[in-house]
């Protein structure tokens, strides 16, 4: 079984007091940590269990600068057996650009599966693996948390809303965007990730791919990027469930909200 995962190198933003750009388009990313994106971390770790089951090659693949090559040797100290960089030179990168330069590198490779993360954790838009399935004219699921493959087909389990979960048929070759929690990914030690650091990358120029102009337009527009404002903190009201429930009454009241 051969399986493509697509990965994204994201800042590290949970703890952190964050700041916007000058152009009040973005967060300030200089000072930031980078790591592999969660999401694709689990989607990574499936594709290495399931060759491990049942053979085949995994391909890492992400849409980058240099600096960004750095997932893919974690993937390739994971178990993966191929990393494939496209180097998308300085043009202005959103969902949709991402997923056309994806599909335009992925259509001349063998694959069965083609997993991503359900979403990246510096945006979270959950968009660019089901635009990459469509540009691919894949079947395709997204939220995924079980693969259990069956000969050109596969049963998989969806995670639904509010805690349901649904279990199909998929054909292959098919697209997949992987949930957290479907795996327990594994921990990656020094010396794999030296012996990574000694394998080639492959690495392609956007110019190769030969994409049409228009398809290297983004569709999504940021017009600012900005900070929740300063509230103040929660109020707790203490005493008596009669008194307590006055107390919310005339709260609401003086808020203007209609009861």
């Amino acid at each position: 079984m051969n399986i493509i995962v697509c990965v994204k190198r994201v800042p590290l933003t949970q703890e952190v007091d964050l700041e916007i750009d000058e152009r009040k388009k973005d967060v300030r990313k200089d000072m930031l940590v980078y790591i592999i994106n969660e999401w694709d971390n689990y989607a990574m770790e499936e594709a290495v269990l399931l060759k491990e089951r049942f053979g085949g090659t995994v391909t890492a693949i992400t849409v980058g600068s240099e600096d960004d090559e750095e997932v893919l040797r974690r993937c390739l100290a994971m178990g993966a057996d191929k990393g494939l960089r496209v180097d998308p030179g300085d043009i202005e990168l959103d969902g949709f650009v991402i997923s056309r330069i994806l599909a335009e590198a992925i259509k001349g490779l063998e694959y069965d599966l083609i997993l991503t993360g359900v979403q990246a954790g510096d945006n979270n838009y959950a968009m660019v693996g089901i635009m990459l399935a469509e540009h691919l004219d894949l079947p395709h699921a997204a939220v995924v948390t079980g693969i259990e493959p069956d000969g050109n087909e596969a049963t998989i389990k969806c995670e639904l809303e509010g805690g349901m979960e649904e279990i199909s048929r998929i054909k292959l070759p098919a697209l997949l965007s992987i949930q957290t929690g479907i795996n327990e990914p594994r921990y990656v030690s020094i010396m794999a990730l030296r012996k990574a650091g000694k394998k080639e990358l492959n690495v392609i120029k956007l110019e190769e791919l030969k994409l049409p102009n228009d398809d290297l337009l983004p569709r999504t527009i940021i017009e600012e990027v900005f900070l929740p404002p300063d509230t103040a903190g929660a109020e707790v009201i203490e005493g008596e469930p009669d008194t307590v429930a006055e107390e919310i009454l005339r709260i609401i009241r003086e808020k203007g909200v209609g009861i």
